[in-house]
């Protein structure tokens, strides 16, 4: 294991010697802004016209980015740069050779489309983050925080701005007033910032910037030019209050005699967000009772592994400025910060009798929270937030009207602290985070751990412009809590110290604390020419643990990783940029079981018309794991092999679609997969666009676990031949009125079938042919029950049950829908009016997918909501 290891990071350490190259020395290219004339004005209305923009000179001279890099556009570009004491105004000009011909697609907030111009200014001038503000033909603006100098883009950052456009005999024009409040920078005599200019031209699908960049560059905002002449300016301190009103009506089918559903609810909601700037560099969040509603619901998912499922954050609150809180230690999904935590559903449960109802909250009630963070001139990030949740309740009245309520969610406060140092003249980091999760815990949730404490420290230094770089970190976990939730954390999915077969982890029920650790070192070539390489090593110790305020699929595993590609970035007649790779990886747990190697291959072609193929193939020789028999031994599966395949059409026409096809085929037909996907994207006018996107898959197992049980005093591990089938589709339209007014549409039915047959029990889990795995029990030994939805296991053929198991059939559906009336009636402040309706249940799993899909959503009276919400966004 150690061996395979130090051999990948010696040949990473050896290419990294063979393709340096000494990278050309880039030309910086430089704009002069300056000061307006007390006694002029700017007037935002897309003209250009006003007397104040003679005070500064135009420059262009834009080269190509995409697809021919380098060479000069088709359509010239230039612009002008002014600013007062409040405001730094922005005016451009977009040549056209055929006006009638500029797209002015309109869209919704941050939603690109058709002809645009965008301005990304580095004011931290740290190489790494920036703002970026644009605005389209049609007057739609845009805005987006950019951070990991590129590699993040974050459109839940929502600045006010004013900005116009208008389209005239030369092609169009646009005009930005960005508030120096908006933007972070130090006190200084003269800002000297970073800058581009990137203009879209749409019909050529033709991408063209002020600053030269290559395709092979290793970064975006690193490459930026340099914006001077800003003097005496001011940081200013960002001061906004924002309350907000929220009427919510919920309709629903009643139940007979139960007090909770009665068909209809009714709540009001009325709270505050603010920001204050402690300084221009740093802002102090506040919200006091937050909404922390999403207008989407989350996707139809059912995971049969038995692991969490992952969702991405969409509360306001939490997703701004989030790239300074994360710390994506490993791999995957797993991270130290996990916003969705706070805020979630509770964990306890109550027991009733047949005659009580319940009314279950479904998540925790946020009671305030508090988020510092910010940059400083000096190259600091910092980040520190505070969130408590309050005690949650489920409330539960029988037949005879005799209430009582339970405690479900423990008092629970939230910490987490954040920083990074940039120095080396921004070319490298180093950083630190420190969580805390505490709760205070009643008899009735001390499963639940009573304190989990999280630190880790990151860094990551470049080297030649930036093309090559090494990262890593190290992260830290301790937990603690009564005996009984620290034996329930170890025999949890993601433990699984219970495993039979595992030499180094065993349940110590004593035990009331756990500590583990985990990190990466990873070392690539980023950029500079047509080749990059990466390769490192990740690992997760059997003890940590992240789950209170973080994510963490699975702990216990060691896992190398080695990829190749070659960019193939200079169009020809053929495409316009193309990309191969190659990657391989392995995995082994701390006792140092070798559990899997997987080999793949994936490759990437936009042709010269725009369409796209994405094509794929793995091959994984050895298949070992440790958690497919829940506690059980070590499991082996089949070889497998998969692939897949992508192809589209050209995504700027009225009409564009996506048909994809994955497929994996695992030796002695063990398992597969087939996957169909079809996306189709249609804008029949500028206003209105429609986008459906629909996948089924079909997902037969021979060994899909089911259950444990005991037979002459021995564990059976239980396992079936699993036919499951999955379908889902997701429908959206958005119709703008202007750009500050729309109307949008979201609707997902999900249906999820899974029946099974043959069930067997495991033999020989790491055998190599599947028969010897595991033995098909006869038509003598199980038996169907005519009583209950059992199955009857008479394993030693004496006509006596040895043990039985539950029918594991199921039919799962969810629909999801939201009709949204969005206005932003002055720049930040909005009105919000949605209906909502939804409905979740079981189907019949001996039905076909359209059945239940009939039965279960078409047929079905739903949940319906009705929601006005109002905020309004004072600046002070």
């Amino acid at each position: 294991m150690n061996k395979c290891i130090f051999q990948s990071i010696l040949f990473l350490l050896f290419i990294s010697t063979v393709f340096a190259q000494k990278d050309a020395a880039k030309v910086q290219r430089e704009y002069v802004t300056k000061q307006l004339p007390v006694e002029e004005e700017i007037t935002i209305d897309g003209l250009l016209s006003d007397k104040a923009w003679d005070t500064v000179s135009w420059d262009g001279d834009f080269t190509v980015f995409d697809p021919n890099n380098g060479e000069a556009p088709s359509q010239a570009t230039k612009f002008k740069i002014a600013y007062d004491a409040k405001f730094l105004y922005v005016g451009i000009r977009c040549y056209d050779s055929v006006p009638s011909k500029i797209e002015k697609r309109l869209a919704r907030r941050d939603n690109f489309s058709g002809d645009w111009i965008e301005i990304n200014i580095d004011s931290y001038n740290d190489k790494r983050t920036g703002f970026s503000f644009n605005v389209s033909a049609a007057g739609v603006k845009g805005d987006e925080f950019i951070s990991q100098n590129g590699d993040f883009w974050d459109a839940s950052w929502n600045p006010i701005w004013y900005t116009a456009s208008k389209v005239d005999s030369e092609g169009w024009t646009a005009e930005m007033k960005i508030p120096f409040s908006q933007l972070k920078f130090g006190e200084q005599k003269e800002q000297i910032w970073g800058l581009q200019l990137n203009r879209r031209f749409f019909r050529a699908e033709e991408r063209s910037l002020w600053q030269p960049v290559s395709l092979d560059a290793p970064g975006w905002v690193s490459e930026f030019g340099v914006l001077r002449g800003l003097i005496d300016i001011q940081p200013q301190k960002q001061l906004e209050i924002q309350p907000f009103l929220v009427n919510q009506y919920d309709a629903y089918p009643s139940q007979e005699g139960n007090p909770f559903r009665d068909g209809s609810d009714y709540k009001l909601n009325v709270g505050l967000d603010a920001k204050i700037g402690l300084t221009n560099d740093l802002t102090l969040d506040l919200t006091v009772n937050p909404d922390f509603g999403q207008v989407d619901a989350d996707p139809g998912a059912i995971a049969l592994d038995g692991f969490q499922i992952f969702f991405e954050e969409r509360r306001p609150f939490f997703i701004e400025n989030k790239n300074i809180f994360d710390y994506e230690f490993a791999d995957g999904n797993d991270n130290i910060f996990y916003s969705r935590r706070i805020g979630r559903s509770p964990q306890g449960f109550v027991t009733t009798t047949p005659d009580e109802f319940i009314d279950q909250p479904t998540n925790s009630t946020i009671l305030g929270a508090a988020k510092f963070s910010g940059k400083t001139k000096n190259g600091w990030s910092l980040g520190l937030l505070e969130s408590v949740t309050g005690n949650m309740y489920a409330d539960i009245e029988d037949v005879s009207g005799n209430k009582r309520s339970e405690l479900v969610e423990p008092l629970t406060n939230y910490i987490v602290g954040r920083v990074q140092k940039d120095f080396n003249q921004r070319n490298s980091f180093i950083g630190g985070i420190f969580t805390a999760t505490n709760r205070k815990i009643p008899d009735n949730l001390d499963f639940l751990r009573s304190g989990a404490y999280t630190g880790g420290l990151d860094f990551k230094h470049n080297w030649k412009n930036r093309n090559y770089y090494v990262e890593g970190n190290i992260v830290g976990s301790h937990v603690t809590g009564s005996e009984d939730a620290i034996a329930r954390t170890q025999n949890s999915i993601t433990h699984l110290f219970q495993r039979v077969d595992a030499r180094h982890v065993s349940v110590d029920d004593t035990r009331t604390s756990l500590t583990g650790t985990g990190g990466k070192i990873e070392l690539g070539k980023a950029g500079g020419g047509n080749w990059r390489y990466d390769g490192g090593v990740i690992w997760r110790s059997p003890e940590l643990e992240l789950n209170d305020i973080g994510f963490l699929r699975q702990a216990d595993e060691i896992k190398q990783t080695a990829s190749v590609s070659r960019l193939f970035i200079k169009p020809t007649n053929f495409y316009r940029r193309a990309n191969l790779e190659l990657s391989q990886y392995s995995t082994y747990d701390f006792e140092g079981n070798y559990n899997r190697i997987q080999y793949q291959f994936e490759g990437f072609i936009n042709y010269k018309n725009n369409w796209w193929t994405e094509v794929g193939a793995a091959h994984k020789p050895r298949i070992f794991s440790n958690t497919v028999l829940r506690g059980g031994p070590r499991w082996r599966w089949s070889d497998e092999n998969f692939a897949y395949l992508f192809f589209g059409s050209d995504s700027r026409k009225k009409l564009s679609f996506t048909l994809g096809y994955v497929n994996s085929q695992a030796a002695e037909k063990n398992f597969s997969l087939a996957r169909y996907v079809f996306r189709l994207n249609y804008q029949p006018f500028d206003a209105f666009s429609l986008s459906i996107s629909s996948e089924f898959e079909d997902n037969p197992n021979k060994t899909q676990y089911v259950t444990e049980s005991s037979f002459n005093g021995s564990a059976r591990y239980i396992t079936g031949n699993i036919n499951q089938k999955t379908f889902s589709t997701s429908i959206r339209f958005n119709y703008s009125i202007n750009p500050n007014l729309s109307i949008q549409y979201y609707g997902e039915p999900f249906i999820s079938r899974g029946t099974y047959t043959n069930f067997n029990f495991v033999n020989n889990p790491i055998a190599e042919r599947l028969a010897d795995r595991v033995s098909m029990y006869s038509e003598n030994q199980i038996l169907k029950s005519t009583v209950d939805d059992t199955y009857l296991i008479d394993e030693d053929f004496d006509g006596r049950v040895d043990y039985q198991i539950e029918n594991p059939d199921f039919s799962y559906v969810q629909f999801r829908s939201n009709l949204v009336l969005r206005w932003e009636y002055v720049p930040g402040s909005e009105v919000f009016l949605v209906w909502s309706q939804g409905v979740v249940g079981a189907g019949n799993p001996s039905e076909t997918l359209g059945s239940n899909l009939d039965r279960q959503i078409l047929g079905q009276k739903k949940d319906n909501t009705i929601l006005l919400k109002a905020t309004y966004r004072f600046i002070l």
